[in-house]
């Protein structure tokens, strides 16, 4: 895997410190730093997501997919699932995730509450490469929801 991040404060964008990830899959993602009111060249615009919330958000995108997955394959008729994920960091440099908390909301037709249970625990515990890797500095937590279809 690679991901080739380029700085485009320098060709006269309207952030500072814009940056675009271009991955080895071929796809762009944009993000931008949060803004500085003290010094506004050291702050971003606003434009773009921060790259902490993109590690957030890949975290999110991983779980759910183990979920979806893992529900398919035990043959539950899955119909939708989403993650909330709300995080907590270090106040000083490195300002790692020190609690991050992930509510899932799983629709479906007759799943039981203890195979989503299951679902969210293997992933948590075995499968998301994102999420085992932010347990090493943060406290993770999970809830969920399972609504009827």
């Amino acid at each position: 895997m690679e991901c080739t991040v380029s700085w485009t404060g320098a060709t006269g964008t309207r952030s500072s410190m814009g940056f675009v990830a271009e991955t080895g899959s071929g796809h762009v993602i944009t993000m931008d730093g949060a803004p500085d009111a003290a010094k506004p060249e050291n702050g971003g615009a606003n434009m773009a997501p921060r790259p902490m919330e993109t590690v957030l958000a890949g975290t999110g995108g991983c779980t759910a997919y183990d979920v979806v997955l893992i529900l398919k394959r035990g043959r539950h008729d899955v119909r939708g699932c989403s993650v909330k994920l709300t995080s907590e960091r270090a106040e000083t440099d490195p300002k790692v995730f020190t609690r991050i908390h992930m509510h899932f909301t799983v629709t479906g037709k007759g799943i039981p509450a203890t195979a989503v249970e299951r679902a969210i625990a293997m992933s948590h515990d075995k499968y998301c490469s994102a999420s085992i890797m932010l347990a090493k500095t943060a406290e993770i937590t999970t809830s969920f929801d399972l609504i009827e279809a």
